[in-house]
């Protein structure tokens, strides 16, 4: 993308070449009494003022944001334009009545010579190759000024063709050829006026950018995760497309997954427009492929609830719905009763008055156990016990066994091995066995935590 400098640099050669070229015409349309050339001299004459203006907003339109402008400064440029505008309704007014003053009481046609026809080719020249660099400028950096100065200097080369055939009448004898002319360039005025107004009203009042809201609702949806956009709206300030919607995502989705989703949209709109600013508000909906489990869980969830071992039974007129709901340990029974009830009334208020919801409450396991390693010796027993509570069924292989001393008691980790064909269910069983039978042999186990895998290959 075209720099800072490029633009202030397309800029500042616009002025010199307005300066020259409008001194240029106003020099030769005084000379020969050309209203026509004067006219289209003071034309050249505010395209260098317009230019000015260019050169000193695109070295401010780029600035960022900051306290006090936090939309950036990029809307200076329409200003600009705007202002610009006005100049040249103002122009082409005087224009006009100094061309109908003169049809009215026959002023003399000017003097004609070569230099005029040389100085307007001259003219031509420069501003076609002024309006292309500054077009091109203006299309690569999205830059409402330079795109004004651009159509100012395509407009010139109408005007100056208008002056040579108003001059060509002239020679040919017409009296009003040069008036006419002069009028002709005061309507090219008006209607460049016109259309510059159109655009940049546009944007002062956030109309849209054709086509963009339709290119930022598809960059959005393309995003995995988002579901639907509820709102989007768009707007332009400078060259910066800011973007504001509210996107649908799925409720069971945490926290960090919905950031993703909004850094994800912001590169979709960016690689969509360029230079872009997105605002993203999510709104957690249900999908339609949600289960009860999980809406259960976005239940808790939203309670600040830690819950687990969730099952859920169908029996055609109601649901049964059983929970293992964790609490902190230290907590009075009534209180944690009434956690359990707000719980089964949330779940009620989901699903209907007549399901049928059981919670079974158990402490909530420390966050942070302080414990230590227990001895060899203590590893080995409680190791060879596993094994021989495993001997002769579905699990063996007891390995990688380790034992730690807490405040609350002994935690047994232990990895074991069982056929690879086994159901998950089957498997959980079996060891679930196993594990029973420790914490009765050993009273001072208080957890167990199993490893199932398959054999080595």
């Amino acid at each position: 993308m075209t720099s800072q400098h490029d633009k202030t640099s397309v800029a500042a050669i616009s002025i010199f070449a307005s300066g020259g070229m409008a001194a240029a015409k106003l020099a030769v349309g005084i000379a020969i009494g050309s209203l026509a050339l004067i006219s289209e001299a003071l034309h050249s004459a505010i395209d260098l003022v317009a230019t000015i203006i260019t050169w000193a907003v695109v070295r401010v339109s780029d600035k960022p944001a900051d306290e006090e402008h936090h939309y950036g400064h990029g809307k200076l440029e329409s200003v600009s334009a705007l202002g610009v505008t006005a100049l040249l309704y103002v122009l082409a007014g005087g224009i006009l009545v100094e061309a109908y003053s003169r049809l009215r009481e026959g002023t003399p046609p000017p003097t004609i010579s070569a230099v005029p026809f040389v100085v307007l080719v001259i003219d031509i020249i420069v501003n076609l190759w002024r309006a292309r660099a500054l077009h091109r400028a203006a299309r690569e950096t999205r830059s409402q000024a330079l795109a004004a100065d651009a159509l100012h200097f395509a407009s010139d080369v109408m005007g100056s063709f208008a002056v040579i055939v108003g001059l060509i009448l002239s020679a040919l004898g017409f009296w009003w050829g040069d008036a006419a002319a002069a009028a002709a360039v005061a309507v090219m005025i008006a209607l460049l006026g016109l259309r510059m107004a159109g655009s940049t009203v546009q944007t002062l009042v956030d109309r849209a950018p054709e086509g963009a809201h339709e290119k930022a609702t598809a960059a959005i949806r393309s995003v995995a995760g988002v579901i639907d956009i509820e709102r989007l709206r768009v707007r332009m300030v400078g060259a910066t497309t800011f973007i504001d919607t509210i996107a649908k995502v799925p409720r069971t989705y945490p926290i960090d997954r919905v950031e993703d989703i909004k850094r994800n949209a912001q590169a979709a709109v960016t690689k969509a427009f360029g230079d872009a600013d997105l605002t993203f508000a999510a709104v957690p909906v249900a999908r339609d492929n949600e289960t009860v489990r999980d809406r259960i869980m976005v239940i808790a969830h939203n309670s600040g609830l830690a819950i687990h071992h969730v099952t859920v039974h169908d029996l055609g007129a109601k649901l049964i719905v059983s929970i293992d709901l964790e609490v902190d340990g230290g907590m009075q029974l009534d209180a944690a009763h009434d956690v359990a009830n707000t719980l089964e009334r949330n779940i009620q208020v989901e699903f209907g008055e007549d399901v049928e919801v059981d919670v079974h409450i158990e402490p909530l396991e420390p966050e942070l156990p302080l414990g230590i390693d227990a001895t060899p010796e203590r590893v080995q027993t409680i190791a060879a016990a596993l094994t021989e509570y495993a001997a002769g069924g579905e699990i063996h292989d007891i390995h990688n066994v380790r034992v730690r001393n807490t405040d609350a008691g002994e935690i047994v980790n232990f990895h074991c091995r069982a056929a690879p064909s086994m159901s998950v269910i089957k498997v959980h069983e079996h060891v679930d066995a196993v594990e029973r039978a420790l914490r009765r042999a050993f009273p001072s186990v208080k957890r167990v935590i199993s490893h199932a895998e398959p054999p080595r290959a």
